[in-house]
């Protein structure tokens, strides 16, 4: 099939076409933005959002997204508002950040405007005035009390992850959000697991939508991606400044993601293993009501250090799911034993272990001890670096760094059972704080 045009045709065709038609075209937001990049629709057909979060790596194109958002609502365009909004707020954490980014950057408002309809930017007034008569007002995290008086029917608050008073300014602004008839707002940052955000997101009145920075390659320097792949690839930061996700760490949680990054080594360096087993922490209930089940395989090596070595744990499963995936690794490492939690149920999950494989060697232990009593002299070890991690392990790791204390007693924040860690604290226990290890030497 032929293409429509053929080298440098597009181009030429481009070129000959009238400036304002261009400009036009450039400008029409609906042509070029990624679905990540358009508000969630609203009713009739869609969800009658006040919130629309959109969470997203560094150069994602989360302030497009937000400045895009704001020049729809303040001109009435769809799909970003029905009808003009006469007043909006602008908040990011400083004056200078408003200024720099949201009004006056690449992708900021002056920017994604044409000529006939760009607002005009009095800085002495802190203020943007649309020819039609739409004004946004500038306000900084730095001082909450000046959200007391305006209000709107439309904000626009820009990296809320890393504000300074971040709590005292979102619920100031929450009591100006009173005019028209749904005021909204948009919220862009980068994510972090501040307490703000953690509740904004878990907000039923929220929309959220994630853009990693992959996305806008396009728009994006050459070699910038391989860059910082190559340097921060698979890391804690990565997570969060590139795939734009929330990466839990409790302050009072008992191990803390800088102590994991410490002890972490590739596959490859594992060393020759004395005894290798594969830890199971069961669900009491069944299918998809039920906790996961952890599995957590790890080894011990002639100095008696731990390594991890797999968290293969199963979400929801009935117990022959689990099962068949303990044996299956148990299998695959050639691993001394499984161990198994039985305080639920403990017959039946022997019984279906043995169902699955009848020649598994299966090591019972019992919990006479509450999860942080056991969990802490496994703490212990990581902070001696007698306990490696060969790979990374996010699921496993989110929970280890968001274990902490509670009302009801040590558990994650979420209030979930914390599967992935019971199993790597039996695993852990098994091998280096429970009877002697083995003598068999083993190579992976």
């Amino acid at each position: 099939m032929k293409r429509a045009y053929e080298k440098g045709e597009a181009e030429a065709l481009i070129a000959e076409l009238d400036f304002d038609f261009t400009e036009f075209m450039d400008k029409d937001w609906a042509v070029w933005a990624r679905g990540d990049q358009l508000p969630p629709p609203g009713p009739p057909g869609g969800t009658d959002w006040s919130v629309w979060l959109v969470l997203g790596g560094r150069g994602a194109g989360k302030t497009r997204a937000g400045a895009e958002w704001v020049r729809g609502t303040a001109l009435g365009l769809p799909p970003f508002a029905d009808e003009p909004v006469g007043r909006i707020a602008l908040v990011g954490e400083t004056l200078a950040d408003v200024r720099e980014v949201m009004i006056e950057g690449v992708s900021g408002l002056l920017a994604v405007h044409r000529r006939d309809e760009r607002p005009a930017w009095q800085s002495s007034r802190r203020r943007l005035e649309w020819p039609n008569g739409s004004v946004a007002q500038v306000f900084s995290s730095e001082d909450p009390e000046s959200l007391r008086g305006p209000q709107f029917g439309a904000a626009w608050l820009d990296e809320l992850g890393k504000w300074r008073n971040g709590d005292e300014t979102f619920d100031q602004l929450q009591f100006g959000l009173r005019l028209g008839r749904r005021p909204r707002q948009t919220v862009t940052t980068t994510p972090r697991s501040t307490p703000l955000l953690k509740r904004l997101s878990a907000d039923p009145r929220t929309v959220t939508t994630r853009a990693r920075t992959w996305a806008n390659a396009r728009n994006l320097a050459p070699g910038f991606l391989d860059g910082v792949l190559a340097r921060y690839g698979g890391t804690r930061m990565a997570r969060q400044e590139l795939d734009g996700e929330f990466v839990n760490e409790r302050a009072d949680a008992l191990w803390r993601r800088d102590a994991i990054e410490k002890v972490r080594a590739e596959p490859g360096d594992v060393p020759p293993l004395m005894r290798i087993v594969v830890a199971i922490d069961p669900p009491a209930g069944s299918g998809r009501h039920s906790d996961a089940c952890g599995i957590v395989a790890a080894g011990l090596d002639a100095n008696r250090d731990v390594w991890v070595l797999a968290d293969a744990t199963v979400e929801h499963a009935r117990p022959h799911v689990w099962a068949a995936r303990a044996t299956a690794l148990w299998r695959e490492l050639e691993a001394d034993a499984l161990v198994i939690e039985t305080n639920q149920g403990g017959e039946m999950a022997e019984a279906v272990l043995r169902e699955a494989d009848p020649g598994v060697p299966v090591t019972p232990v019992r919990a006479m001890r509450g999860k942080a009593v056991r969990a802490e002299p496994v703490a212990l070890l990581y902070e001696q670096g007698r306990v490696r991690h060969a790979g990374r392990f996010e699921a496993l790791e989110d929970e280890m760094c968001d274990f902490g204390p509670g009302q009801d007693g040590w558990g994650l924040s979420s209030g979930r059972s914390p599967d992935r860690l019971d199993a790597l604290v039996w695993a852990v226990t098994a091998l280096a704080l429970g009877p002697k290890a083995g003598a068999r030497i083993r190579r992976l």
